[in-house]
């Protein structure tokens, strides 16, 4: 039943709106305006800048379940889009706590601030576990939030909105958030008191895929020896081969795979008729089952955090691992010759495969992290390695 819940003593300045009539109010910050999305929850405790510039959220209002969130500000540094001023990542944001004046050697602007500079619209004061534990019955919704400072909202067209708005199913969001043209890509991961470097003396070509893709993917290949090109999702398979890559990524990115998949699908084939080592994450890795003869299918609620425990099949050890997806690979619908290497141990759900005796693999969850544990670093290790066989090297240490 549609309920208002006035969890605010003052004027609320800052609304989300459910499809199923709920109205809950909150105190506004960030940028002003309205959007429509789907609502998720993360869970993680620590990185909100990096989430909220995540691609993968692009078409999302994410819901944090840790209270505190902008203690320590925002940077410069700290983003995961390759064009910040494509302003890809999550449209919306909902927390517990206001943001409160940033404490930390790092800080450049407070979280307020890069909100509007982001054009995402946030509120807070609202109860935060009360929306998670709805979500978790009902599902991921599909919602409209909205921030106006005079308090005037006209609630029955936002309600209308958000029950109109059909959904991230069908929605192909990587041609939203995706590389305009190629480009390379050097910086290498960040090191305490040095900040991030550059790979000056690379000694692979990796070729990637931009459906989304993150900063700290392209850094990690570049800190083990990667010239990346950066290429855009719809680049041809011959244009692809003509950069003679030794190696090929298909990064993560947001909106529904079988969507992306109807131009995605295709190249890649293109790509696996080739012997040049492929790894593929979260958007990619479910690019690569389709590709495969998989299917996937829409979440419940879908995994995004940094706590999620995901068994490796090809070692037997379970690692902690960051997760943002709200699609998954089917995985009674992969073919024979492709095998499952990683699973869930929160639902079971697929999080990886490999294409038996050939040097093509794909996880779902995010081994670069940012935010979160690092171990499920090792991957990278692994495609580097695949791609030194071919080449005739030395492996390198699969676990640094």
């Amino acid at each position: 039943m549609a309920s208002t819940t006035p969890w605010v003593s003052e004027k609320p300045t800052a609304l989300l709106v459910l499809a199923d009539g709920t109205v809950i109010e909150g105190r506004g910050l960030g940028a002003t305006g309205q959007a429509v999305a789907e609502v998720c929850f993360n869970t993680a405790l620590t990185g909100y800048q990096e989430i909220l510039t995540d691609p993968s959220y692009a078409g999302q209002i994410v819901t944090f379940t840790f209270p505190h969130i902008g203690n320590i500000g925002t940077n410069d540094e700290d983003i995961e889009d390759l064009h910040p001023a494509a302003r890809a990542g999550a449209v919306g944001a909902v927390f517990k706590a206001d943001a409160t004046n940033p404490s930390n050697y790092r800080a450049a602007s407070h979280l307020d601030q890069w909100l509007k500079r982001r054009g995402i619209i946030a509120l807070s004061g609202i109860d935060t576990r009360a929306l998670t534990a709805l979500i978790r019955e009902k599902g991921l919704a599909n919602g409209v939030i909205a921030h106006a400072p005079d308090g005037k909202f006209d609630i029955e067209d936002l309600k209308r909105r958000a029950a109109a708005w059909s959904g991230l199913v069908g929605l192909d969001l990587a041609k939203e958030v995706t590389s305009g043209q190629s480009s390379v890509w050097s910086e290498t991961p960040w090191v305490w008191d040095e900040g991030y470097g550059e790979q000056t003396q690379p000694t692979m070509h990796v070729v990637a895929v931009d459906y989304g893709v993150k900063r700290n993917i392209l850094r990690l290949l570049a800190g083990l020896g990667a010239k990346v090109t950066v290429v855009p999702a719809k680049t041809e398979a011959r244009e692809i081969l003509a950069m003679q890559p030794d190696g090929i990524f298909l990064s993560n990115g947001p909106g529904d795979p079988a969507a992306t998949g109807e131009y995605a699908v295709p190249i890649i084939q293109d790509l696996l008729d080739t012997d040049i080592p492929i790894f593929g994450i979260c958007l990619g890795h479910q690019m690569l089952a389709l590709a495969l003869g998989g299917r996937t299918e829409k979440m419940h609620q879908g995994h995004h955090g940094a706590n999620h425990p995901v068994k490796d099949h090809t070692t037997g050890k379970v690692e902690i691992v960051s997760m943002n997806h709200g699609f998954a690979v089917d995985a009674d619908s992969l073919p024979e010759g492709v095998e499952e290497t990683h699973v869930s141990l929160f639902d079971g759900s697929n999080c990886g495969i490999a294409l038996t005796g050939r040097p093509v693999f794909s996880v779902q969850h995010h081994p670069e992290a940012s935010p979160g544990p690092q171990d499920s670093h090792y991957l990278f290790r692994r495609f580097a390695n695949l791609v030194r066989e071919r080449k005739g090297e030395p492996a390198l240490a699969e676990r640094a």
